[in-house]
């Protein structure tokens, strides 16, 4: 094991088909040269294409988990992917936050499957908020940002608000007026990430693969701007691989 490799870890579903969750991600940080851990919130049967069934991990057996690694290692940045429920999210990153308090934490804000298997449903407002105000970055796509609120209907706008409590990225793929830009609300305030090559083939589990190049660039101690940025350089490629849903990972 490499001591020159930054510690990294992921808590999300696991995909047999390897397109998304934690084998999409453990491929992701290997490119990027950074130590990757996986806990698991749940299993998958599915493909690229189509969703079967959801068997979810118990919340105790994920603590407990995270409490051995963190024990053991010191973990730079966390990637959260899929979760049953917003108390499960909150009882996971309270337990990152009270073993390590500077640990980086994205959320990969993925509600519901491409083939409309939910996963999470907000009901919750504030429950959302308190979790938003511990953890560093939020990654929603304009279709996953409109369940993360209470009402309004315009994502930017949305966005701004949910920056007041942590960064958001509002990922550009299914942006109405124009694809492929994604805009990064830190603070006070927003940067258009604009794509280098328009040409791209949709991929099952971009959205983990993005997420996840954030976390492993944030480990490696970029900032968020910068993270998010050679991010999206990473997923462009991935993207550009092949012309089916399942893409090849290239450093």
């Amino acid at each position: 094991m490499s001591a020159n490799r930054p510690f990294v870890l992921t808590i999300a579903g696991f995909d047999p088909s390897g397109g998304a969750g934690i084998l999409a991600d453990a491929k992701t940080f290997e490119q990027h040269h950074v130590y990757g851990f996986a806990v698991n919130t749940g299993n998958t049967i599915q493909t690229e294409n189509e969703f079967f069934e959801m068997q979810w991990t118990d919340l105790d057996f994920v603590l407990n988990s995270l409490k051995k690694l963190f024990g053991n290692y010191s973990i730079k940045a966390v990637k959260i992917g899929i979760i049953p429920s917003l108390d499960y999210l909150r009882e996971i990153v309270l337990v990152v936050k009270k073993l390590s308090p500077k640990t980086k934490i994205i959320w990969d804000t993925v509600l519901k499957s491409s083939s409309e298997f939910n996963f999470t449903t907000i009901k919750n407002q504030a429950i959302l908020i308190e979790i938003l105000k511990k953890i560093d970055l939020i990654t929603p796509n304009y279709n996953e940002i409109l369940q993360l609120s209470s009402g309004e209907k315009n994502p930017d706008l949305i966005a701004l608000e949910l920056s007041k409590y942590c960064s958001t990225l509002l990922k550009g793929g299914h942006n109405p007026f124009a694809v492929g830009i994604d805009y990064l609300y830190n603070g006070n305030e927003i940067f258009k990430l604009a794509p280098n090559n328009t040409l791209a083939f949709e991929k099952h589990g971009s959205g983990c693969v993005l997420s996840s190049a954030i976390t492993a660039n944030l480990a490696l101690g970029q900032d968020l701007k910068t993270a998010c940025s050679n991010a999206k350089k990473y997923i462009e490629t991935y993207l550009q691989s092949n012309q089916t849903k399942l893409g090849y990972h290239y450093a």
